[in-house]
């Protein structure tokens, strides 16, 4: 089934030649195509799975680096900061790789409907990031997703069953646990997630982390342990990496000068705005954006 889903995805990039993120007619949804490794590329994951089709790829989350490749997928739980890189990929056999949002709320009606739900995991186990197996019926949920891009008029229908259906397959599987607890309500991670939705919508102003911990009901200590479990970041640390990709896509995007950029997203000091994103991104503001800029021209 892995390589009916890699043909599949194969013919559908082919119609895009020359470009690696492919949006779909499902919003939600896109396919990812690479012909040779990469370097790696920074970003903030949403709640999603990156199934791998052909190739392999790793993303990093802090300290923790995980290797994902053909039949397994890549489940990220919680908004959060990651460097990602596409290992294993040439022109012949490119990295394939099927990538979707997921709806926690979807996953919580589907866990409503079964009898008994799955039991969440404890609380010690805070991972909301992890790879899965995707074979059997979960490869089979994919395949369809991608045949049905072609067919518009089929989506509206079948789409939102096939969703539920791969939900079923996940809380029923052996990572069932970690899923249910992804999508609990009321739960300390959920109050985490509560703050962390705080900290991104702030971001650009000085955030103490005792003011997160009140609206996570936890005390400090608490809160910091958790929240690091959860994200692979320390509070501060996802405060600083947010606030460097949004001052990136401003410079690519909007053209915005280096100074201006620091101070948009928070920073009061250039100088160690500076400091800071060459330690992030390897290379001082001004040229990565440069070279960020024509890296996209040459795509398009």
């Amino acid at each position: 089934m892995s390589n009916e889903l890699a043909q599949a995805l194969l013919r559908y990039s082919d119609r895009n030649p020359g470009v690696s993120v492919i949006s779909t007619v499902v919003g939600d949804v896109a396919i990812l195509r690479s012909d040779y490794p990469k370097p790696p590329s920074h970003m903030i994951l949403k709640p999603s799975m990156c199934i791998v089709a052909q190739g392999a790829k790793w993303a990093t989350f802090g300290a923790n680096r995980l290797a994902y490749r053909a039949g397994e997928a890549l489940v990220v739980g919680v908004a959060t900061p990651s460097v990602g890189r596409v290992v294993e990929a040439t022109p012949a056999t490119p990295c394939l790789v099927l990538a979707f949002e997921l709806d926690l709320a979807i996953m919580r009606s589907v866990a409503g409907e079964l009898d008994p739900p799955p039991k969440a995991s404890g609380e010690r186990d805070l991972r909301s990031v992890f790879v899965v197996d995707f074979t059997g019926p979960l490869a089979d949920c994919a395949l369809r997703v991608v045949r049905m891009l072609d067919i518009p008029k089929a989506l509206p229908a079948l789409y939102p069953m096939i969703i539920r259906e791969i939900c079923y397959w996940l809380l029923t599987g052996p990572r069932g646990g970690e899923f249910m607890r992804m999508c609990a309500v009321n739960s300390p991670s959920q109050r985490v997630i509560n703050a962390m939705h705080s900290l991104r919508q702030r971001f650009r102003e000085p955030i103490r982390v005792e003011e997160l911990a009140a609206i996570a009901k936890m005390s400090s200590s608490a809160f910091h342990r958790q929240f690091k479990a959860l994200t692979s970041h320390t509070p501060l640390q996802y405060q600083k990496q947010i606030r460097l990709l949004e001052a990136r896509r401003l410079m690519i995007s909007n053209a915005l000068n280096v100074e201006a950029a620091a101070f948009e997203v928070g920073y009061e000091s250039p100088s160690q705005f500076s400091r800071e994103y060459s330690r992030m991104f390897g290379s001082p503001p001004k040229r990565d954006s440069r070279h960020m800029r024509s890296a996209f021209a040459d795509e398009k």
